[in-house]
């Protein structure tokens, strides 16, 4: 999957005044979203963090909200694609549940700052609530592997499948909050042990 270095492969990129392109004021404006908010974040603060004119911007980008849609956009593509992969189409149903989420954690870690900002959203906006439905699709497709797997009797069948979703993404949404990339704990690490707690628990095995 393409790491944010690798953005512009999948996110346009539009030149414009020299130093930037849309993509390395992609970067920045995602990461003043994330630490000020969409909603308090104004073009004169993007200027001031770009270290350029407001006017400048609207060489790359139309508007705040065509950053936020490029930023969205990005997030969403890879949690999508996750999908679309033969591993997620075809075979057992806990065995795609196990690709999917372990896909998931990878896409976190590799998007970070996008699905931060992602996962954010309180939907006062028309980009937003787009954005929050697609997300919403995702998780519903995931449930239904799980009700697909607890069927199959891969699963343990006394938990909600509505629960088991909400309490998984729970797990891997707050990746955001403490997960440093760089750091001891790789993102392969991190999606085992988040497939291990998920699928086996903790008791110490017997």
């Amino acid at each position: 999957m393409p790491s944010t270095s690798e953005m512009s492969s999948t996110t346009p990129t539009k030149r414009g005044r020299p130093g930037y392109d849309q993509q390395s004021v992609l970067l920045i404006a995602v990461d003043v979203f994330n630490r000020h908010g969409y909603d308090a974040t104004s073009m004169g603060i993007l200027a001031e963090n770009l270290g350029i004119s407001k006017s400048a911007i609207y060489h790359h980008v139309p508007s705040k909200g065509d950053l936020l849609k490029l930023a969205l956009d990005h997030a969403l593509g890879g949690l999508e694609a996750i999908l679309e992969q033969p591993e997620a189409t075809s075979g057992a149903a806990d065995a795609r549940l196990e690709f999917v989420l372990r896909q998931t954690v990878a896409v976190l870690v590799d998007r970070l700052p996008f699905v931060t900002l992602l996962l954010r959203l309180r939907g006062n906006t028309e980009i937003e609530r787009n954005a929050l439905e697609r997300r919403r699709a995702f998780d519903h497709k995931v449930a239904g592997l799980i009700s697909a797997a607890r069927d199959e009797g891969s699963l343990r069948q006394d938990i909600d499948p509505r629960t088991v979703t909400r309490l998984l993404f729970g797990t891997i949404n707050s990746i955001v909050e403490w997960y440093k990339p760089g750091g001891s704990l790789s993102p392969e690490k991190l999606a085992d042990d988040v497939i291990t707690i998920a699928f086996d628990g903790l008791h110490a095995k017997s």
